[in-house]
């Protein structure tokens, strides 16, 4: 597996900003590669529901949880902030809105679900230091909320891509309507804690 590399000024880290601590909070290519992410069995179908579901413009992240059977359980979309490119950052907006959208399972001794971090920017397919960031964010926020950790994808004028793994497509992307292939995924009902069915039916209407 080969990647390509690319800088912009929206993903670089500064000399001012980029200490190795900072640094250290990223994930290279070949990092996430051996790190055993479990492989969607189909990527197109996941997403197309996210882009149908959140229509996403560049510079928004979507989560996802995804049960054992890859349907949808829960998703929310933000946008990203403003500020260098750092993995603590990542990590605590997505757990801030996996909290918000679905009971941890720390409980369980083996992670049942799977969260998988679409994230649609500006520029090609090949891997940026921001893409690190949000790697090694998605990665960390799993653990801290007992889900597994799953597909790091970014969505592009051209296309889309699992980074990682090679596969992508040029449709959806963030200039194409929502395609029907993916509308109306079915959302899973959690009977976990109270509140979760109401906090799902919000999050679906987004």
């Amino acid at each position: 597996m080969t990647f390509g590399f690319a800088s912009s000024a929206a993903s670089s880290l500064s000399a001012a900003a980029g200490s190795p601590s900072r640094l250290a909070r990223m994930l290279e290519p070949a990092e996430w590669a051996a790190a055993g992410i479990p492989l969607l069995r189909s990527p197109r179908d996941v997403v197309s529901s996210l882009h149908t579901r959140h229509r996403p413009t560049p510079a928004t992240a979507v989560v996802a949880v995804l049960d054992h059977e890859e349907r949808l359980t829960a998703s929310a979309s933000f946008a990203r902030r403003s500020v260098p490119a750092d993995g603590w950052d990542f990590r605590n907006a997505l757990l801030a809105h996996l909290r918000r959208v679905i009971p941890h399972d720390l409980r369980r001794r083996t992670p049942v679900r799977t969260a998988v971090l679409l994230y649609c920017r500006d520029g090609d397919e090949r891997w940026t230091e921001e893409d690190g960031a949000w790697m090694w964010g998605l990665r960390d926020a799993c653990t801290l909320h007992g889900l597994r950790c799953g597909a790091y994808i970014t969505l592009t004028g051209g296309g889309w891509q699992v980074l990682g793994e090679g596969r992508g497509g040029r449709r959806p992307n963030f200039e194409s309507p929502p395609d029907g292939f993916g509308a109306a995924p079915e959302v899973v009902p959690l009977r976990a804690a109270s509140g979760a069915a109401e906090i799902l039916r919000r999050t679906a209407a987004r």
